[in-house]
């Protein structure tokens, strides 16, 4: 007879067997480390050429996907627990769900400057972020999840004041007053205004190369704005450069938040605990013309609320904790490109020599600045 103690997603925490008793198993994913507790075992594994027995005290490690059979010589007990996955395996995980998270935030732009001129910026801006609330409220009762501690909330706060308030709502903003393509050039700041917010919180000290490098894509985001508005600094470019700082700090915290909760529970919590400061602005905004609105607009509006304000962020905070803030938030270097792309195949905004060079700029110096030195303070 065998019983086996299951853990959290099914995997087994402990077996117990009588003498002669005969367990297989087939893991649903590698890295697991068996040890022997009591008694003897054979064992054997699809895929390796040598059979084992353990004695009280042995350990062996249980990589891959084959079937696992156990018998017990003398009554046993054997006891299971995760191995953590190497550093790389970790940051090229990270490195996968961050470019996951990429694709899906590079559709934002655009699908919010589809709904914007029927639903208004405020709407657009705030009311994706309630429908996600509510998408993430039925998951986290779902799953009975308990409140975070309260250690945890004023993080949580700094989290939902940068990406579910502050960049929605000031991106929304900004884009009435731009094209998207415009915008996206903007927000080709963003993996620098990263990088820089994760260095502090890290409490790590950049070289003047990386100084330097982050000041040149100012510069170039800077002069690109000032250039197409005649030289005369616009509310449109204020309130999206307002955005990126805003996205670049909530960001940074909840990528290192999610390392204690998770990442779907962070931008979760993030949503539930942001939604009754927000119902009544957007329900004040709400006005009866936009219910006859244009499926187009409902569409962007459904996009920028299920997949930029939710799931998207599933993934992308995922890649930074497991990747790290700073190098993870650098495959946001090509988001300007694929907006640039889609504005031009969905939108037909026509894309300059120009606004394409200036984007490669900025990339070439948010690349360079986070290439340079940095060390950990203290």
């Amino acid at each position: 007879m065998a019983a086996t103690m299951l853990g959290a997603g099914g995997e087994p925490a402990g077996l117990a067997l009588a003498q002669g008793a005969l367990w297989t198993y087939l893991p649903r994913m590698g890295g697991l480390m068996l040890s022997c507790g009591e008694g003897t075992v054979w064992l054997t594994r699809e895929g390796d050429t040598e059979d084992h027995v353990l004695q009280p005290g042995d350990a062996l490690q249980m990589e891959g996907h084959g079937r696992v059979v156990v018998q017990a010589l003398r009554p046993a007990r054997l006891y299971f627990a995760p191995t953590p996955p190497s550093e790389s395996a970790r940051t090229w995980e990270g490195l996968l769900l961050g470019a996951l998270g990429v694709v899906a935030f590079s559709f934002t732009l655009p699908a919010t400057r589809v709904a914007v001129p029927e639903l208004g910026g405020t709407v657009v801006g705030l009311g994706r972020a309630l429908i996600a609330a509510v998408l993430a409220g039925l998951l986290l009762a779902i799953r009975r999840e308990r409140l975070p501690e309260r250690r945890h909330w004023p993080r949580l706060a700094l989290v939902a004041g940068g990406v579910v308030v502050g960049f929605p709502l000031l991106s929304a903003l900004a884009l009435r007053h731009m094209p998207a393509s415009h915008g996206a050039v903007l927000v080709g700041l963003l993996p620098a205004a990263t990088a820089v917010a994760a260095v502090f919180r890290a409490r790590e000290r950049p070289s003047w190369g990386f100084w330097l490098s982050a000041l040149a894509g100012l510069g170039c985001v800077v002069g690109f704005a000032l250039a197409q508005a005649t030289g005369r600094p616009t509310l449109g470019n204020a309130l999206m450069l307002l955005a990126v700082a805003a996205a670049a700090v909530g960001y940074a915290e909840g990528g290192a938040l999610a390392r204690e909760l998770g990442s779907w529970r962070v931008i979760c919590w993030a949503l539930v605990l942001s939604a009754p400061f927000l119902a009544p602005v957007v329900a004040l905004s709400v006005r009866p013309e936009m219910l006859s609105a244009s499926p187009r607009a409902w569409l962007g509006m459904g996009y920028v609320s299920v997949v930029s304000m939710f799931l998207g962020f599933f993934a992308w905070y995922r890649g930074l904790a497991l990747g790290g803030v700073a190098r993870v938030s650098q495959l946001q270097l090509v988001q300007p490109l694929l907006t640039l792309l889609w504005c031009a195949l969905l939108l037909g905004e026509p894309v300059g020599r120009g606004t394409f060079g200036v984007s490669v700029l900025v990339m070439l110096c948010v690349l360079a600045s986070v290439r340079g030195r940095v060390r950990r303070a203290g």
